[in-house]
């Protein structure tokens, strides 16, 4: 599917491993995060290869609607309440600094992708709300203020404005970085044991391993299948828009997303967990909305994105597991990708060369919390939904508008669940851990590693 990043940019394709090696570090994964993180230890003279099962940034780097922002909707009074002060003030120092550290990046290698310093905002109908997101986020050290004024094309009860924040072309940007990495693209990796990598036509011998593949493969390390699960969200790009001053994001189940890119907008929304789309509708009631609002709008793209929510909010970055201290992890992201890739350069960069970096703890994949219990027990819950109509013929009462495709099974291949036809994007998905499968079992998203295919 097409996004206005896609049809903007066009990048090298490499060529598939097909030779056993040996490197220092190995990324799983060429998307922005697997880039910046083989970016940043190329730096610090270490020797690293990027593996990417398809092509460079062809996951979800390619379908966000890149927002550089240390303002992800109301986490700041979340992680005050939850954590603690200190927490909070890590996680917006992290974030603050990834901004910061994608200018800079910028500005030495005179990369043109776009780059724009503005304003961020969230809003919302309930004011006491935003003043206390406002509040939370000033504790945690932003520069952050509660508003009325937008400039929106409605008004808003509410709204907290985060100053210097950034957008940019993202494809443009790992494409400038992407140059001077050594990435073996339709590579993909199939089994990890300790030092070793087995691909799909030769292994990998690496000291360090870093899964930067959106949503780890393994089953059992580190567990991160019962911790987190997978959203899908809409976009629409528009043109005959206003500009705004800004990004914004609305708070709540009806939240849109609003940003500009040169004279267009990208306008965002219906997120749903994975695997719950029976009905579809997600796009057109999108449209509908965008009409209310934008009624001179035309629409030039349409795509949806998916991404990984954990039990609190935070993402995984960091030593894999306690009993895998050669492996890494960045997952996690929520909805908020862009600024999480570089949180997870910098701290998978200190972790790597023995660095003390002192805003990890609070993105720590060892932490553990209720919640994550809580979340286990849904994801699981989500996996026995209709186990009974596993003996069922795959055929029996199927919807008018679902495929009869007698090649695939409905059952995902990670671990079990059983799979929801999808009418909006005519996929097969796992409403427990998000692998998607398109219309003739071919494998869209992981974790799962292999198509739905009868053999």
């Amino acid at each position: 599917m097409e996004t206005i990043w896609t049809s903007t940019c066009n990048i090298t394709h490499r060529r598939p491993l097909m030779e056993d090696i040996e490197t220092e570090v190995a990324v799983i994964g060429a998307g922005m995060a697997g880039i910046l993180i083989a970016y940043l230890l190329q730096k610090e003279g270490k020797k690293v290869v990027v593996l990417e099962a398809n092509e460079i940034g062809s996951g979800q780097t390619g379908k966000t609607t890149a927002k550089i922002t240390s303002q992800h909707s109301l986490i700041y009074d979340e992680i005050l309440k939850n954590k603690g002060v200190e927490y909070a003030i890590q996680y917006a120092r992290a974030n603050e600094k990834a901004i910061r550290e994608y200018e800079k990046i910028i500005i030495e290698q005179g990369i043109q992708c776009d780059f724009r310093k503005c304003p961020s905002y969230i809003y919302s109908e309930n004011v006491e709300v935003m003043k206390a997101e406002a509040e939370a986020a000033r504790k945690a050290g932003l520069d952050a203020t509660f508003t009325t004024e937008t400039t929106l094309p409605f008004s808003v009860a509410g709204a907290v404005k985060i100053e210097n924040q950034a957008q940019f072309h993202p494809l443009l940007f790992i494409k400038a970085l992407a140059e001077a990495i050594t990435i073996y693209e339709n590579t993909k990796v199939y089994k990890v044991e300790e030092h070793k990598i087995t691909t799909d036509n030769a292994t990998v011998i690496a000291k360090h391993i870093v899964f930067a593949c959106h949503y780890p493969f393994m089953r059992l390390s580190g567990m991160y299948f019962a911790r987190m699960h997978q959203e899908r969200s809409y976009v629409i790009t528009l043109k005959n828009v206003p500009q705004l001053d800004g990004m914004y994001l609305g708070v709540g189940e009806n939240g849109y997303s609003f940003r500009n890119y040169g004279d267009y907008l990208l306008f965002g929304g219906g997120k749903h967990r994975t695997g719950e789309n029976k009905f579809g509708g997600s796009y057109e009631r999108l449209r509908e909305e965008a009409k209310k609002i934008f009624p001179e709008s035309e629409e030039i793209y349409h795509w949806s994105a998916q991404d990984c929510m954990t039990s609190d909010n935070i993402p995984f970055i960091g030593r894999f597991s306690k009993g895998k201290p050669n492996w890494y992890i960045a997952s996690g992201f929520q909805k908020w990708g862009m600024t999480s890739s570089m949180v997870s350069a910098m701290i998978i960069r200190d972790c790597i060369c023995n660095i003390k970096n002192q805003n990890a703890d609070v993105f720590s994949p060892n932490r553990f919390s209720m919640n994550d219990i809580g979340e286990g027990a849904t994801t699981v819950g989500k996996g026995l939904k209709g186990v009974g109509k596993r003996i069922l013929p795959f055929l029996d009462k199927q919807p008018k508008d679902r495929i009869p495709i007698k090649k695939v099974t409905r059952w995902c291949p990670h671990l079990g669940c059983p799979l929801e036809w999808n009418p909006e994007e005519k996929t097969w998905d796992c409403p427990c851990h998000g692998s998607r499968f398109d219309e003739n079992g071919k494998l869209i998203d992981g974790p799962a590693k292999y198509g739905i295919e009868k053999k």
